[in-house]
């Protein structure tokens, strides 16, 4: 059954995504519209949603001349955006498909920009020096089982007064049965250490199908995500909720500006998404 609760190692689930991940790879280069990008003013709509709440927390209100890691990045599109923001990028992923394809966008569309495969889990170990700014952002820790893990790579890489964004889905969003005729929970909110076990031939974007369907995700509360950050050492410092979502979760939402809501009748019912600006404080 789709989501089931099972336990798997985490070296034997990431392989398996990987596999997954690099699959996906060709069909979203078709998917994300990268002929956009040949317009050089052009950003993604994830970074157009999140950068004037970003800059809302940087010294100098812009990331203009800000280094910039931009962890599980995928296919390049919103690190270029976040480059054509102003920021100096590096972009991390453990798909070595989806960082070729990243590369060869930002050459096409003449983007300077650091590429590095490697678990984010190592992210520290494996890119080199330090940034004022650590993004992420839509659909990236539900693939992660140790999220204390993960955020001592943030913080590692966080210089001094550093500034950490990630916009995610919103885990009460996870626990809906996304294919019932109205708002019912279905799956763990709360973590348990066990991972959900999925097995979907689509992706989240376009057509065409995977030849590794299998994948693994692990639920983590709201409660988990941010005391990862906090006993990393990093301070909270702005916490929001959303209620649109930049793919179709449900085949019952709608599109709206900036990607997809529920139904208007069940809009103010449930959020979609969280966004968590959290800093580095000088020593």
């Amino acid at each position: 059954m789709d989501g089931e609760s099972v336990d798997v190692a985490w070296a034997d689930a990431r392989e398996v995504n990987q596999q997954n991940w690099d699959d996906r790879v060709p069909l979203h280069q078709v998917a994300y519209g990268l002929e956009a990008f040949d317009e050089p003013s052009h950003l993604s709509d994830v970074v157009r949603a999140d950068v004037p709440v970003l800059e809302r927390f940087l010294a100098n209100g812009s990331l203009s001349g800000l280094d910039l890691c931009h962890l599980q990045c995928h296919i390049g599109t919103d690190t270029i955006s976040l480059a054509r923001a102003g920021a100096r990028v590096t972009g991390v992923d453990f798909s070595e498909p989806a960082l070729a394809a990243a590369a060869d966008l930002a050459r096409r569309t003449g983007v300077t920009a650091t590429w590095v495969q490697t678990d984010v889990l190592d992210a520290r170990t494996a890119v080199s020096g330090d940034f004022d700014v650590v993004y992420t952002s839509i659909g990236t820790i539900c693939w992660l089982h140790d999220l204390d893990r993960w955020a001592e790579q943030v913080f590692g890489l966080l210089r001094d007064g550093g500034t950490f964004f990630i916009r995610d889905a919103h885990p009460a969003l996870y626990a809906l049965d996304e294919n019932a005729p109205g708002l019912a929970i279905r799956y763990p909110y709360f973590g348990s250490g066990r991972a959900q076990q999925w097995d979907d031939e689509s992706t989240y974007a376009g057509e065409g199908t995977v030849a590794h369907s299998r994948t693994y995700e692990w639920p983590h509360p709201l409660s988990e995500i941010i005391g990862a950050l906090l006993r990393s050492g990093l301070r909270l410092v702005h916490f929001d909720e959303g209620r649109t979502l930049p793919w179709r979760f449900s085949t019952r939402m709608v599109e709206v500006p900036g990607g997809y809501a529920w139904p208007e009748a069940e809009r103010e019912l449930v959020p979609t998404t969280y966004t968590i600006v959290a800093r580095k404080d000088r020593a």
